[in-house]
């Protein structure tokens, strides 16, 4: 008797099982989300019971009119804009360690957030104005081109000078270095007001979050997660190595200029509005990675969902270490991310000499 049907009927079990794991690895990180977003918006100089905070949430009504406007005016739209902007970064951190084959790849430490903010901090400090844009509608255009012209540089150098993993990293150093040295320039010569916008932005502050800009860059995430989400096959075969991948049909070259330019978008509207965040883009994948695997069908989302997570107890925080002060929200993602980052490479270590 032929045991090839049982042999089939367990695999396919083991399948399931491995799917559902994960399904249900997603559906915790999005209750986790769901979780700290409404801590966010309770937590505060003016604590508001969570009971409250969620019967507001459906019926504003059964609020008080001061109440109301704390909850619907200040504190739901920079909850909400933690969590579309971290789950911007997560996923952008998550495509570019795949595309570029390199565990240390974010849009921050390859200098493609201060790209961003280069392209910011030249619009603020020079008034610049092109086509008649206003400035709210430029700041954006022009970070995301030199998001864009930064990951397309990386692009270069690891096409046409053949580099290593190791020497794209630094190459991206530099890079950042650079940028920021620029950026310290800029400021030099700018106007007081000028400096301080650009100080504000590279900080990183949930403060002057607004719903429309909210709906921005939750229009950006729901455009590019698709797009993610359809490569996510052909992601996982390019985990297993390029040749591997190119034998099986993957558009190598074709994907990773795709994936750096939506990386560059994503990068560009998550930091348009609340300025250079570091270190969600860098840790998410690796939380989203140790959960769920290689598998991109369930790392791209999970990364998005664990950035979201790690951006809103971000922000949680930086309204409670301080009594009575609202910390700017990239002070804090780089307080905590250094140390959560060095805790991912020992246990990596670890689980590696096993």
């Amino acid at each position: 008797m032929s045991l090839a049907p049982a042999n089939a009927g367990g695999l396919a079990g083991q399948y399931r099982r491995f799917v559902w794991r994960r399904v249900l690895c997603l559906a915790g990180l999005a209750l986790a989300a769901g979780a700290a977003l409404l801590v966010d918006i309770a937590s505060g100089p003016a604590m508001l019971g969570l009971g409250d905070v969620v019967r507001g949430l459906l019926d504003p009504t059964a609020l008080e009119a001061g109440t109301r406007v704390i909850v619907f005016d200040i504190r739901l739209p920079y909850a909400l804009m933690a969590v579309v902007v971290g789950a911007c970064l997560g996923l952008a951190g998550a495509e570019m360690q795949t595309v570029l084959n390199n565990p240390l790849a974010s849009p921050f430490t390859l200098g493609v957030g201060a790209a961003a903010t280069l392209g910011a901090s030249l619009v603020i400090a020079f008034n610049v104005s092109l086509f008649g844009l206003a400035v709210h509608l430029l700041l954006p255009l022009s970070a995301f081109a030199f998001a864009a012209a930064a990951s397309l540089l990386i692009l270069l150098l690891s096409r046409t000078l053949g580099a290593s993993v190791h020497a794209v990293v630094l190459f991206g150093i530099a890079l950042l270095f650079g940028i920021n040295a620029v950026v310290g320039l800029i400021q030099f010569v700018a106007d007081a007001e000028s400096v301080q916008q650009i100080v504000f932005w590279t900080m990183g502050s949930l403060a002057r979050a607004s719903l429309d800009k909210v709906a921005i860059v939750a229009g950006v995430l729901a455009v590019c997660l698709p797009f993610s989400l359809r490569n996510a096959w052909a992601m996982t075969l390019l985990r297993s190595g390029e040749d591997q991948a190119r034998s099986l049909g993957v558009p190598v070259e074709r994907m990773r200029l795709l994936v750096l330019l939506r990386v560059s978008l994503l990068t560009a509207a998550a930091m348009a509005f609340v300025g250079e965040i570091g270190f969600i883009g860098l840790v998410a994948p690796h939380i989203a990675r140790l959960m769920l695997g290689e598998d991109h069908r369930f790392l791209l989302p999970g990364s998005a969902l664990a950035g979201a997570v790690l951006l809103s107890l971000s922000s949680i925080a930086s309204k409670l270490l301080v009594p009575g002060v609202v910390l700017p929200v990239g002070i804090v993602t780089a307080l905590v991310g250094i140390p959560l980052f060095i805790g991912l490479i020992v246990a990596r270590s670890r689980r590696a000499a096993l």
